[in-house]
């Protein structure tokens, strides 16, 4: 149960479609559920707004199916799963199609599967999502789909590096309509930079371990972000879209945001 489910279930009290009972009923869901090799935190919903989401890498097929069945039989609507390689994401859509009846889509270059229903978008405005080089794209795909499971609208850019400056001037209307932006890149890590410098919303850098040699696997990308002068970017750990994305997902869903702004 998340935020707005909660505002819900208390407006139905209010409003007398539901008893008190049934109300308190639901509100003392049980706070985990222990399936022996994993917790699920079934309340973390209502505490963050956003429900647990599964870390697929390290986990075999049948701990995630376990996990996400827990979910669902709490009520869980759409669930997460990161980290997922295209075999053990086969397993969990024969779960998902035969023994949940649960609508199930995967993002193979992200590794990042949802399972239900994504909802939708019902945030203040759209995330950009940018990448400096295609080969920036799989990080950018793990944002994307995590923004758009949490309830946003995302516009992609992809391969607009500044080694041809250009091809990010061509969207300089999007960066300025945008909330919040998504900036990924690995080798020297600048998109995030110039971006910042030409936007009015705040902007996420991720570095990725794309590059040669002394990139380092991305540490280089990400001193250099962390090293920016442009004021309003904040630098997300390498290769990590999904935590990129849920901040930026909390970021859009400040309400008044926009207005404040104005």
């Amino acid at each position: 149960m998340n935020e707005k489910e909660l505002r819900a279930l208390l407006s139905s009290v209010q409003n007398g479609s539901t008893n008190v009972d049934d109300a308190l009923l639901k509100l003392r869901m049980k706070p985990f559920d222990d399936l022996g090799y994993a917790k699920v935190d079934l309340q973390r919903g209502v505490r963050t707004g956003t429900a647990e989401v599964i870390f697929g890498a390290g986990k075999t097929a049948e701990q995630i199916t376990g996990i996400a069945g827990s979910m669902l039989e709490n009520g869980q609507k759409t669930i997460l799963v990161t980290r997922l390689d295209k075999e053990k994401a086969e397993q969990v859509r024969i779960q998902a199609a035969g023994r949940w009846q649960a609508e199930f889509f995967y993002n193979e270059s992200g590794r990042i599967a949802v399972i239900g229903s994504c909802p939708k978008p019902d945030g203040i405005g759209r995330i950009l999502v940018m990448t400096a080089g295609t080969s920036d794209v799989p990080v950018a795909e793990e944002a994307a789909v995590t923004a758009e499971a949490l309830g946003n609208e995302v516009v992609r850019i992809y391969d607009a590096g500044v080694a041809g400056l250009h091809r990010l001037l061509a969207h300089l209307s999007e960066i300025m309509e945008a909330t919040v932006i998504i900036a990924i890149a690995g080798m020297e890590g600048a998109l995030p930079a110039v971006v910042t410098g030409l936007a009015d919303c705040p902007v996420i850098a991720v570095p990725t371990s794309v590059g040669y040699g002394t990139s380092f696997h991305g540490v280089s990308a990400l001193l250099s972000m962390l090293n920016c002068c442009a004021s309003g970017m904040c630098v997300e750990n390498i290769d990590n879209g999904f935590g990129a994305a849920y901040f930026a997902s909390m970021i859009n869903h400040l309400k008044g945001y926009r207005e404040a702004e104005q």
